[in-house]
């Protein structure tokens, strides 16, 4: 039974060893690799990215990442491919073959067979002596030392290395394209993550109620309107502009001071600069004002005039948080 300490220390290690093919991997960002970019910018066609057991895992995380970067990606099993999925390759594709060895069977079949297609083939290949470097037009240079597993035998070290290489060039490819915040959100409408990049002030607020009340409202008036909303705060509003805010901890306040709320009105208890925000602003931006002030709501103005709450409970609800 490993100890906690010879656990720690494997877990150190192998980290440890992941990190520094990853940090070797600067020595390999050559000319290869900026024609292969060069190469991906100019195609009309898709990227094909091929590769056989767990570099083909790798090659389907690359095409996810590239999908949603601005680059049209397919992924196509080197063993399929030979058994009729080479039929997805059209012209003006572009092919990526990921191989640690570069001299696998089935990517020794599928090479040729790119070729007679006229297929420009870039190597993602830990070998470069091997079999697929010799055959591409431009080799991604992946080697490692060794793998993180014990026996050097598991891929580990060298799946790192080529997901790492693969990261690079999505990255290299979206900041050619000059890919923005709007465009990622258009390849990512659901999730948080689309979220908060197009989810508006205004569409949070228009679901909830837009509780209101004058300066002169009695305080009992305020307390059902607050209640009654469940938003735990109610705008103070004169002439359609915002003159103050009224929140929970202002009635808790209230009643802890003693007086006599009979007599009190809106204006006697409300807060005179209330946080508020633009109903055309990213939620995003609503949660990060929240954060900073330490409160749970904000009032929304539009063209200067209140126009609704928005709650850190519908930043929750949307998922924002």
């Amino acid at each position: 039974m490993k100890t906690k300490s010879d656990i720690e220390n494997i877990a150190i290690s192998a980290l440890t060893l992941e990190a520094e093919a990853i940090s070797k991997l600067t020595k390999n960002i050559n000319e290869d690799f900026i024609n292969t970019v060069h190469a991906i910018l100019d195609i009309k066609g898709r990227v094909i990215i091929t590769g056989i057991g767990k570099s083909a895992i790798i090659a389907q995380k690359i095409v996810a990442t590239m999908n949603s970067t601005g680059t049209p990606a397919i992924f196509m099993h080197a063993a399929d491919a030979i058994h009729g999925d080479l039929g997805m390759l059209q012209q003006e594709d572009i092919v990526i073959a990921i191989s640690k060895s570069g001299n696998t069977p089935e990517i020794k079949v599928l090479v040729p067979l790119l070729k007679n297609s006229n297929a420009k083939i870039i190597a993602m290949v830990g070998n470069t002596k091997s079999y697929l470097a010799e055959q591409a037009d431009f080799i991604l240079d992946t080697t490692v030392s060794r793998e993180a597993c014990p026996l050097n035998l598991a891929p580990t070290t060298s799946t790192t290395a080529q997901l790492a290489m693969g990261d690079a060039l999505a990255i290299c490819l979206l900041e050619c394209r000059s890919f923005t915040n709007d465009d990622f959100a258009k390849y990512h409408p659901g999730g948080a993550l689309g979220k908060r990049l197009y989810l508006k002030v205004t569409d949070l607020a228009r679901q909830n109620a837009k509780p209101e009340v004058k300066s002169d409202t009695p305080i009992k008036a305020v307390l059902v309107e607050i209640t009654k909303n469940r938003l735990g705060a109610v705008a103070v509003v004169n002439d359609k502009k915002i003159s103050g805010i009224i929140t929970d901890g202002d009635i808790r306040r209230m009643l802890e001071s003693n007086q006599d709320i009979g007599k009190l009105k809106a204006e006697d208890i409300m807060g005179n600069n209330p946080k508020v925000i633009q109903y055309d602003e990213l939620a995003v931006h609503a949660l990060n004002m929240m954060r900073n002030n330490h409160i749970t709501q904000l009032l929304v103005v539009r063209n200067n005039q209140y126009d609704g709450i928005v709650h850190l409970h519908d930043l929750l609800n949307e998922g924002i948080i």
